[in-house]
């Protein structure tokens, strides 16, 4: 990162050229990674986790990405504890992507960090940027849904499936739509039925194995 204006650039969220970025912190390192992940044969779960902790900048010990999964640098994504993303998914990292405690993808979300200029002749300098992307603590996000640069999803949200997000989700909400828009608030009753569920769940298990 030393003397390299443009990857500095790139993770201050400025106008910046991929092309000038310095071969040592290019984004090959991390999709010879990843294609490695992609490779390794699925009954091999401890060598695809191994390589993804190797593969991402921080994570915690928990974690696991269902190949196949797809990134730009890998370095610049930071994970937390209890995270698991279904097949398919896209980090575009150009910038930072922050993943907190306990989040579940669906299946091929794709988590875009990478803007272009409104100004065609700006975009044709090839000069891009990219903003971080942050999603907090005990996230749901749906198969297929999408999340635009710069944004927060704010922490116990639910993004439904196929929602394209182009602005932060508030805590306790659910988002749906193209574009997203808020529809439902989760509340204490939310919480109490479906904690109701899961003592319902666990005594029917419960009894079932007694019985046996």
């Amino acid at each position: 990162m030393l003397n390299d204006f443009d990857y500095t650039q790139m993770l201050k969220g400025e106008l910046y050229l991929a092309h000038d970025i310095h071969e040592t912190n290019s984004s090959k390192h991390g999709k010879i990674i990843a294609q490695k992940i992609n490779q390794t044969p699925i009954e091999n779960s401890e060598e695809i986790i191994r390589l993804e902790k190797e593969l991402f900048g921080h994570t915690g010990e928990n974690i696991y990405v269902h190949p196949p999964l797809h990134i730009d640098y890998g370095r610049h994504i930071n994970i937390g504890e209890n995270f698991y993303a279904n097949m398919d998914c896209i980090f575009l990292d150009v910038n930072y992507i922050n993943i907190g405690n306990n989040v579940m993808f669906g299946p091929r979300v794709s988590l875009y960090t990478a803007g272009h200029p409104l100004d065609p002749t700006i975009r044709n300098d090839q000069l891009e940027f990219g903003q971080a992307i942050n999603i907090e603590d005990n996230v749901w996000i749906g198969g297929s849904a999408t999340i635009l640069p710069g944004l927060t999803v704010g922490k116990n949200s639910i993004v439904a499936a196929g929602a394209i997000v182009t602005k932060n989700v508030p805590p306790n909400t659910v988002v749906a739509g193209n574009p997203a828009k808020i529809i439902k608030h989760i509340t204490k009753d939310d919480y109490e039925k479906w904690d109701q569920l899961k003592t319902e769940y666990y005594k029917k298990k419960l009894s079932l194995k007694n019985d046996a």
